[in-house]
């Protein structure tokens, strides 16, 4: 069995920001020593191992990787609760789960990031979290702090990517916009990301899952980047925006798997409140109705259905792979939330709407 003892004291020297020469002078070792130990050419004297173990406090058999399997059975488990919290909205939980994770893996940067993500969504101003403000507030320095750890210390590229544009955002909603643009400033332009220039170097067998997984996360920015040009556009081109969202989302799923969606709930809310403004009530219903219908289905979705089409090939969509901030399911997030708003109250006393809102009951 190969020991991980270099690759080891190299990640716990650097999360520890002591440089080779400290290491090797509080070790009592020359720093060659250390740097052959990290380069994998030899193994401390075995007499080294407690001392090295003792300075880092952590056990021998974990210095030296022996107990890595059974660290990374008690993660996933600490991963799966999370996923599953957060799933139901239930952030809170999530923050407890993340917080009792890092206690016990204090340099685990998957556990580390989701306790980010946590904190980060228990801000969130459009969810059902009374304390969201404050929330914002109390975590502000926690969420900064995790962030530049994980960029600084590991190892994981897409990691570090996903805190990188975390910690810009918290940063932008703190009122830093300056201090976020620059973080975002650092990050790696699409057109040089790994799923496009990876192409050359793959074998025949990887081309075709490769590729459908490069249609599917340039289609989600795809469809993030309609959605806000659509938001940033007079109402009747408004309406051709989300007509074409609409049209891409069909084409993509091969129309069927689209329908009991929360975007397809979501996009069929923003439609019918561009119609309200335009006073167009039959158009409003019409939507509302599709709005409805969607939520009820998001709702009662399976825990796991398999789909497939030409462009994305089968995949398999598990209840709990959603994220969410609120705890209410959608069609409550519909009719107690979206349809309270003002646009609506042209509609409020009649039968139709009045329907939507028993439907959603």
């Amino acid at each position: 069995m190969k020991l991980k003892i270099g690759e080891n004291i190299k990640r716990l020297r650097k999360d520890n920001d002591i440089t080779q020469e400290e290491f090797a002078e509080i070790i009592g070792v020359s720093c060659q020593s250390v740097s052959r130990w990290e380069n994998d050419q030899c193994y401390p004297d075995i007499e080294l191992i407690p001392t090295i173990a003792d300075f880092f406090n952590i056990s021998a058999d974990k210095l030296m990787g022996i107990d890595d399997q059974a660290e990374k059975t008690n993660v996933n488990k600490y991963l799966d609760a999370f996923q599953e919290a957060i799933s139901i909205g239930k952030i809170e939980k999530c923050i407890k789960i993340a917080r009792k994770a890092v206690a016990e893996f204090p340099n685990n940067y998957k556990l580390l990031n989701k306790l980010m993500y946590a904190l980060f969504v228990a801000g969130s101003d459009d969810a059902n979290i009374p304390n969201w403000k404050e929330n914002m507030e109390k975590y502000d320095s926690e969420i900064v702090a995790i962030g530049e750890r994980i960029i600084k210390h590991c190892p994981d590229t897409e990691l570090r990517l996903e805190a990188t544009a975390r910690l810009a955002f918290q940063h932008c909603e703190m009122g830093r916009k300056s201090i976020g643009r620059a973080i975002y400033e650092t990050m790696p332009s699409m057109t040089h990301c790994k799923e496009n220039a990876i192409w050359w170097a793959l074998d025949e067998d990887e081309k075709l899952p490769h590729t459908r997984e490069r249609i599917a996360k340039a289609y989600s920015n795809l469809s993030a980047g309609i959605y806000q040009l659509a938001t940033l556009l007079p109402y009747k081109e408004a309406l051709k925006v989300f007509e074409k969202y609409h049209n891409l989302k069909c084409l993509m799923h091969d129309d069927e798997i689209y329908i009991g969606t929360h975007s397809n709930c979501k996009i069929n809310y923003m439609i019918a409140k561009i119609y309200s403004k335009l006073g167009k009530k039959e158009d409003v219903i019409k939507h509302l109705k599709i709005a409805a219908n969607a939520a009820i289905a998001f709702d009662n979705r399976p825990d796991e259905r398999v789909s497939y089409s030409l462009l994305l090939g089968s995949s398999v969509e598990k209840k709990t792979d959603f994220d969410t901030a609120d705890s209410r399911p959608l069609k409550e997030i519909l009719k107690d939330m979206w349809l309270s708003e003002g646009e609506f109250d042209i509609l409020r006393d009649t039968a139709e709407f009045k329907e939507i809102i028993n439907r959603l009951n």
